[in-house]
C-alpha cells in the first residue's frame, strides 16, 4: 500500500514539480528517501506541528529535527541538507550576474546567506576591480550575542580569493538591522585594516532578517567609505 502510495506522490512530482503541493507532501516526499518503510505523511504533520512552517523546518537545527517523533538522524541530516542545497544552488546562480552596482539584487544575495543563522556570524564577500562578486566567504561565527573578528583571517581570506574590493557583512540575529557603537568600531578597524594592503572597503552591511543595513549608503556613515568629509561623532542611539 505505501509503495503504490508513494509512486503516485512521486509521478505526480515528475509531472507538475511542487508548486501544486501542500508543505506537508513536500516533506513527505523528502522523507520518502530516508525512511523505506513507514507513512512520511504522518511524520511530516509533527515537523509542522512542532516548528510551523515549511520553512522553518528547514532551517530547523539538526539537533532540534531529531528531537521530532519518527525523525532519526538520516532523515534529520537529509532535511539540512535539502536547506543548504537550495542555498548554495541560489547563490551560484546568482554570483555569476551580481556586481556591487546592482544594490537591491547585492543585499538580497547577503540577506540569503543568513538564512537558518542563528548566531551572530561575518562574511568577506571579495570583488574584483568591476565591482562583481567573486566569492562570499565565512569569516567568523560568534554567539547570539556578539562577534569577533581576527585580522589575519580577514586579510588572508581577502587574499586567498584576489579580492581588490570588499564588503563586509554581519548579522544581527536578535535584534534591528542597526549598527551599534561596536559596529561602528569594527567598520573604522576594518577601514584602516584593508587600506593598509590596498584593498578598499566598499561597505558594511547589517542583516537583521530580511532587513539589510548599509553602512555606506547612510548619511552618518559614508564619510568613512568615500572620506567625503571630516569624521563627525556618531551616536548609534540616534540614528533614525
Amino acid at each position: 500500500m505505501h509503495e503504490e502510495h508513494r509512486k503516485r506522490v512521486r509521478e505526480r512530482f515528475l509531472e507538475s514539480g511542487l508548486s501544486c503541493f501542500p508543505p506537508h507532501n513536500v516533506l513527505e516526499l523528502l522523507l520518502f528517501y530516508s525512511i523505506p518503510r513507514r507513512d512520511t505523511n504522518e511524520i511530516a504533520h509533527h515537523l509542522l506541528d512542532q516548528f510551523g512552517s515549511l520553512t522553518a523546518v528547514l532551517e530547523a537545527p539538526f539537533e532540534e529535527l531529531c528531537k521530532v517523533e519518527g525523525i532519526g538522524e538520516a532523515s534529520a541530516a537529509l532535511i539540512t541538507l535539502t536547506s543548504q542545497l537550495a542555498k548554495r544552488y541560489l547563490n551560484e546562480q546568482a554570483q555569476e550576474k551580481l556586481t556591487f552596482e546592482t544594490t537591491a539584487a547585492f543585499h538580497q544575495y547577503v540577506v540569503r546567506q543568513y538564512l537558518g543563522v542563528k548566531n551572530e556570524a561575518a562574511f568577506l564577500l571579495c570583488l574584483d576591480n568591476n565591482g562583481r562578486l567573486l566569492r562570499c566567504v565565512p569569516a567568523s561565527l560568534g554567539t547570539k550575542y556578539e562577534l569577533t573578528l581576527d585580522n589575519r583571517t580577514l586579510l588572508e581570506t581577502a587574499f586567498r580569493h584576489n579580492a581588490t574590493k570588499i564588503v563586509l557583512a554581519h548579522n544581527h540575529p536578535n535584534g534591528l538591522a542597526v549598527p551599534s557603537k561596536s559596529d561602528i568600531k569594527r567598520t573604522e578597524s576594518a577601514m584602516i585594516l584593508f587600506r593598509s594592503v590596498n584593498i578598499q572597503l566598499l561597505d558594511h552591511l547589517i542583516v537583521a532578517g530580511q532587513d539589510c543595513f548599509s553602512m555606506a549608503a547612510h548619511p552618518r556613515f559614508g564619510y568613512l567609505f568615500f572620506q567625503q568629509a571630516e569624521p563627525q561623532p556618531v551616536c548609534a542611539e540616534s540614528i533614525p
